[in-house]
């Protein structure tokens, strides 16, 4: 799942987040921790425009130092980048930071990036939006690099250039798990020549079998043999008859009900699903984690 409060766009936010602090923060990822989810993402902007902010709000925390706060206070549940805007930032910067994120938990890292989407970001940071698909796309070879097992990494490309420069610490995996985020043509093909993983933003379900063909289609032809994890952003969920106006898209009732029709989503072939769910306050979103986690979740993998 997603972390709230980290980002509240008025998309998705819940009401009680504006006022919610670092102790909410910290005791749902402890929930999330004891009832087994695989992971918890953060988000990344570093400023929104006033033309953007009714909508996307201007509460985004800096995801490095969020998923290296929780992973302090958390010992099982893997920490996401959900999306690192990395065509931000120098490929060395990134890799330092994430790398010590990934040293400090234990290896519990999965770099989940993409294009972005506000200009003004990154007219202000120096950065030619026009061109953030090209350069994102060195900006991940550059990672595997720099995130590698060489202390000393080497990328030649037309954006970065370096050799001969040590980093310390290196990340506990070997390999860190790079997921590739975006619906559009662009980032499918992104995901499937240079990911590990998969992150569609949002799409409906009647769209994704189309988007998974072309996927797989892709790196086929790339002639990559490992394979991609693929993800998919579920509804919003209520576990049960809510006593309070949910939504008519969020998914709710009994739990038989629930996983049901979430494992719909394995038959057209993803690999692990991110929910969200309604709630009037953290104890109400603990016991909707509590309560997925014990009864949903056991009756959705094969």
């Amino acid at each position: 799942m997603q972390l709230p409060i980290q980002s509240q766009s008025s998309l998705y936010a819940e009401p009680w987040e504006v006022e919610a602090t670092p102790d909410d923060l910290v005791e749902i990822a402890r929930t999330a921790d004891r009832a087994g989810f695989a992971y918890l993402a953060c988000c990344d902007h570093v400023a929104i425009p006033r033309r953007l902010a009714a909508a996307m709000g201007t509460t985004w925390y800096d995801p490095v130092a969020t998923l290296a706060h929780l992973a302090a206070v958390t010992e099982h549940v893997r920490l996401m980048s959900h999306v690192a805007i990395v065509g931000l930032r120098h490929p060395l910067l990134t890799a330092k930071q994430y790398a010590t994120l990934d040293h400090l938990s234990g290896g519990r890292l999965i770099l989940g990036v993409g294009a972005g989407h506000v200009p003004e970001e990154f007219e202000v940071l120096g950065v030619d939006f026009a061109r953030r698909g090209p350069v994102l796309d060195e900006t991940i070879d550059a990672l595997r690099a720099a995130l590698g097992p060489d202390e000393y990494p080497e990328h030649h490309g037309k954006c970065h250039d370096f050799s001969g420069l040590g980093q310390r610490p290196r990340p506990a995996q070997r390999r860190v798990p790079l997921w590739v985020g975006g619906s559009s043509p662009a980032a499918v093909r992104r995901a499937a020549t240079r990911g590990d993983g998969w992150l569609p933003q949002g799409d409906p379900r009647d769209k994704l079998p189309a988007r998974i063909a072309r996927l797989r289609r892709l790196r086929e032809e790339a002639g990559i043999e490992e394979p991609i994890v693929v993800g998919a952003i579920t509804e919003a969920l209520y576990i049960g008859e809510p006593s309070w106006p949910v939504g008519r898209r969020t998914l709710h009732g009994g739990p038989d009900a629930i996983a049901e029709s979430l494992r719909a989503y394995h038959a057209i072939g993803v690999d692990q699903i991110q929910v969200r769910f309604r709630s009037r306050g953290r104890a109400e979103l603990s016991d909707q984690m509590q309560a997925f986690a014990a009864e949903v979740a056991p009756h959705l993998n094969p």
